[in-house]
């Protein structure tokens, strides 16, 4: 299996047709994994964690959006084979088994579009808050025989994200130069498998600080640009900046 990073930019993506989700669909319909283990901006918690529910429930994390978007429903199943290698592989970290968490919009509005049947087992893993990223990185790195087991490793969340910044006027925003210089270094660097620098990402400056206020959004690309092996192509199925601000590159790492 590949693994990918999606930009998830606005919940109201799982709602829309544009070139962010026909990308999305694309990838699903390139590639059927066994099971998913996402990892989304929007499970930001103190503590390693896995959805352990067979139903894991879909979450509506939001608020302010049209009442159609509150009844969306993703019924995939979980998979608690997944939940024990991931626990095996993560050891010795300890990784709660959570029953109260589900597919929140990071997971499910993209999922939507790649596999709208949601017939395929999804287990979250949450993103620890109390962790550097080079220690995500490492956590990541754990994961890596998920890929020789027909499981999709995906993560979900934006190489650039500030709110603060976003431009609401309407759509077609010109992207902000600190926005669009980082993306692109960022793309860089992936396309150079130069990884330490996005790891250690509070060192690229002044754009950096602007593109990442917070590291819920960027960390999930860490960990899949941590399934990278020697050689291996990576490539960028979609990319575009949205309100000025957000960033909606997509990193497929293998698979190319």
């Amino acid at each position: 299996m590949p693994a990918i990073f999606f930009g998830h930019g606005s919940p109201m993506n799982a709602l829309d047709e544009n070139r962010y989700t026909r990308a999305w669909a694309a990838f699903g319909a390139r590639f059927r994994p066994r099971a998913i283990l996402a990892i989304s901006a929007h499970w930001y918690v103190p503590g390693v964690g896995v959805t352990a529910d067979p139903h894991p429930r879909t979450i509506h994390d939001f608020g302010g959006f049209p009442r159609a978007l509150f009844e969306v429903e993703y019924p995939a199943p979980g998979d608690a084979r997944l939940v024990d290698r991931v626990v095996e592989l993560l050891a010795p970290v300890a990784v709660a088994r959570d029953r109260q968490w589900g597919l929140d919009h990071g997971t499910w509005s993209v999922l939507v579009h790649a596999y709208p049947r949601a017939d395929i087992p999804i287990v979250q893993l949450s993103i620890d808050e109390r962790l550097s990223a080079a220690e995500h990185y490492e956590l990541a790195t754990k994961l890596a025989p998920l890929r020789d087991e027909d499981v999709l490793i995906v993560g979900s969340g934006n190489v650039v994200h500030n709110l603060h910044r976003y431009d609401w006027s309407g759509a077609g925003a010109t992207a902000f130069d600190w926005a669009a210089r980082f993306e692109a270094r960022v793309r860089e660097l992936l396309a150079a498998d130069e990884l330490e620098p996005l790891v250690a990402y509070e060192t690229l400056g002044s754009d950096a600080r602007l593109a990442i206020p917070t590291p819920e959004h960027y960390l999930p690309l860490l960990y899949v640009a941590a399934q990278r092996r020697a050689g291996e192509a990576v490539s960028f199925p979609v990319d575009g900046i949205e309100g000025g601000s957000i960033s909606m590159l997509a990193l497929q790492v293998g698979g190319v």
